[in-house]
């Protein structure tokens, strides 16, 4: 294995900043509530603002103000993220009651959180498939109170139209013009217009990512996520022209944004950086895209395939794509990935739009250790038990002896009284 191209380490020297900063956020809201949101909103372009929560007229008129074609592809769009949804809910079911030794009866139950807040970056430039792929997932869990925040366009009190269209479709119950760190600490700790949640989910720009860091416990989070990144794993017959578009398409959200390729083929290696050079040219997104590749695009060739495959694990991508004649071979070598894109016709893009599954995932190694959102972000798997008088004979003594042996006395008493005095009930 070696190098082809090297990615460029960022200097990360604002991290205290940006921590600082937060804290003061988070402490001012919670201390003056939503004049800290309408104070931040002007401060950041917006408008002074009563009321943060969009209403349903105004969310109508941005429904049908849209284009239908715009309209229609978020209703396909929704109609296969919830198809999808649906079949991952179906997996998960209570377990019964049942007796794994005499009179104790054990189970679980599959339980909805009762409240969310699902963030939705963007201002001037919407992210509305967010909006999809946040909502859908959490309705279809059925959790109660699906609310959104979306930063409001700047100069005004409201979000995209887009964005409201898609929310509509999506089914969120409240949605929120009030956007950054100061929306994460309202839906965290509530203000006098905005009743505090039990989760936040959703991507965003560094101040928020670090808001919801500094909220986790208060409230539960999806993950901590970073840049976006995509990794290719391809071999000799790959399409050069295919794989330095997926790059230019992830290169393009931000210039943190990292494409890598993981090839068996020097020749493919040159090829693919020859033609991300040509596709820059006349792409409108071209200073993000140029400044993502030059600083974090990557080009390793592995000496086989299963080398190339333990590169990818250990990189635990946000994407991965696998590329190669037979896709589904290394299939069963790769375990660290956000999402999985087998073939060439698999594209990234597909999976940020339209395909179904879930575009918001693990960035940054996470996936080493979490999946991306889905049903189960807004589920929780409860425990319940039943220890009949008989169950009692046969557990009570055991514990007792753990109990003591931990300097717990009082436990050792709650078990062994239940021993000596009759079942009432």
């Amino acid at each position: 294995m070696y190098q082809y191209k090297k990615t460029q380490t960022p200097e990360r020297s604002d991290s205290c900043e940006i921590f600082s900063s937060v804290s003061e956020i988070i402490g001012n809201v919670r201390a003056n509530g939503d004049k800290a949101l309408s104070d931040y909103s002007q401060r950041f372009g917006g408008k002074a603002m009563d009321s943060f929560r969009v209403g349903e007229r105004e969310i109508e008129k941005a429904y049908l103000g849209i284009s239908d074609d715009l309209r229609s592809a978020i209703e396909a769009a929704a109609h296969n993220i919830a198809a999808f949804a649906s079949r991952q809910l179906g997996t998960l079911s209570a377990l019964d009651a049942a007796e794994t030794s005499k009179g104790v009866f054990l189970g679980h139950d599959v339980i909805p959180v009762d409240s969310c807040c699902c963030y939705i970056p963007g201002g001037n430039h919407p992210l509305f498939s967010t909006a999809l792929m946040l909502v859908i997932p959490a309705k279809t869990a059925g959790v109660r109170r699906v609310c959104a925040a979306v930063p409001p366009v700047k100069g005004t009190a409201l979000p995209h139209p887009a964005t409201l269209a898609a929310l509509k479709t999506a089914g969120a119950d409240e949605v929120y013009a009030v956007g950054g760190a100061q929306a994460i600490a309202a839906f965290a700790y509530g203000t006098e217009s905005i009743r505090p949640v039990d989760i936040i989910v959703g991507p965003g720009n560094k101040y928020v990512t670090e808001a919801k860091r500094q909220v986790y416990g208060k409230v539960g989070i999806d993950f901590i996520a970073g840049p976006s990144e995509v990794l290719v794993i391809a071999d000799s017959g790959a399409d050069p022209a295919v794989i330095a578009a997926d790059i230019l398409a992830q290169s393009e959200h931000d210039t943190d944004a990292a494409g890598i390729l993981v090839t068996t083929s020097e020749k493919l290696a040159s090829e693919v950086a020859r033609e991300v050079e040509c596709q820059l040219k006349d792409l409108d997104t071209a200073d993000t895209a140029r400044a993502a590749w030059e600083r974090n695009g990557r080009i390793i060739i592995a000496d086989s395939l299963k080398e190339a495959s333990e590169i990818a694990n250990d990189i635990a991508p946000e994407h991965l794509e696998i590329n190669i004649a037979e896709p589904f071979s290394i299939k069963p070598l790769l375990h660290n990935y956000g999402s999985l894109f087998i073939g060439e016709g698999s594209a990234e893009v597909f999976g940020d739009y339209a395909a179904g599954t879930n575009h918001t995932l693990p960035t940054m190694g996470a996936s080493r250790y979490t999946g991306g959102v889905s049903v189960m972000t807004f589920l929780k798997i409860c425990t319940f038990q039943q220890v009949t008088h008989e169950g009692i004979k046969h557990i009570a003594d055991t514990s007792a002896v753990m109990a003591v042996n931990e300097g717990l006395t009082a436990h050792a008493r709650a078990a062994l009284i239940r021993k000596n005095s009759p079942q009432r009930r």
